[in-house]
């Protein structure tokens, strides 16, 4: 009601011009006006799709791990947003990877910085030693070339526990087109996921966590289900 007494008009027109995006479009327009200024966890940028990170903290109450490596952590909020989490959990450390720490800001005991590529045995041998014999949960979100996300999925994969995951991220960009806004020129991390699958029976993918349909995983939450 408004100050004389009158049912105020419902601002229906803004929604309706929302509600009425196609989920491509919606995809689109969050990628560009969205992702990469507004999305942020504890005043870090972060970039991800929320609807995703809901699904990583259901994998991690679920899993429990005791050690995450994330491949790529870019500012570090997505960083900070796993450590918080284990912090909840009261167990675990992040193994946060990265070639350029110029741009990170994230600050927690939980977490445990390499820094270099994620290929480079120096790395790879720390790594392995940090998850031997724990529980372990890896998420790729560093190059998204077919080529260096296959490389990550062959040497990460067997650190990965049964009925943990290995996250591959941004599959999305296969499945849109080059010069839209998301596709990329050469195939990418959902093309590297399929080739993977194709050789690793002990992996599947869950489709119960794109439920949301907003994915940026597609077919990229892969669950150890076998040796």
């Amino acid at each position: 009601m408004n100050e004389r007494g009158t049912k105020a008009p419902l601002r229906r027109e803004a929604y309706d011009r929302r509600y009425a995006m196609t989920l491509r479009e919606w995809l689109l327009h969050h990628q560009e006006k969205i992702v990469f200024t507004e999305v942020k966890w504890m005043g870090l940028p972060a970039w991800k799709n929320p609807l995703d990170a809901w699904i990583y903290q259901e994998i991690v109450h679920e899993v429990r791990p005791e050690v995450i490596v994330e491949i790529g952590s870019r500012y570090g909020g997505s960083t900070r947003f796993f450590a918080d989490l284990l912090d909840i959990l009261g167990r675990g450390i992040v193994v946060s990877i990265d070639i350029d720490r110029s741009l990170y800001q994230c600050r927690h005991e939980r977490v445990v910085e390499l820094t270099g590529g994620s290929s480079e045995p120096a790395v790879l041998d720390e790594v392995r030693s940090l998850c031997r014999g724990k529980t372990v949960l890896v998420i790729q979100d560093g190059d998204h070339r077919k080529e260096q996300v296959l490389r990550d999925l062959v040497n990460y994969a067997p650190l990965v526990t049964p009925g943990s995951y290995f996250i591959v991220e941004d599959g999305i960009v296969d499945l849109f087109h080059h010069g839209d806004g998301l596709g990329f020129e050469e195939e990418g991390p959902l093309a590297a996921t399929e080739e993977f699958l194709a050789g690793n029976p002990g992996f599947a993918v869950d489709e119960t966590r794109e439920r949301y349909l907003l994915t940026y995983n597609p077919r990229g939450f892969l669950k150890r289900i076998g040796p």
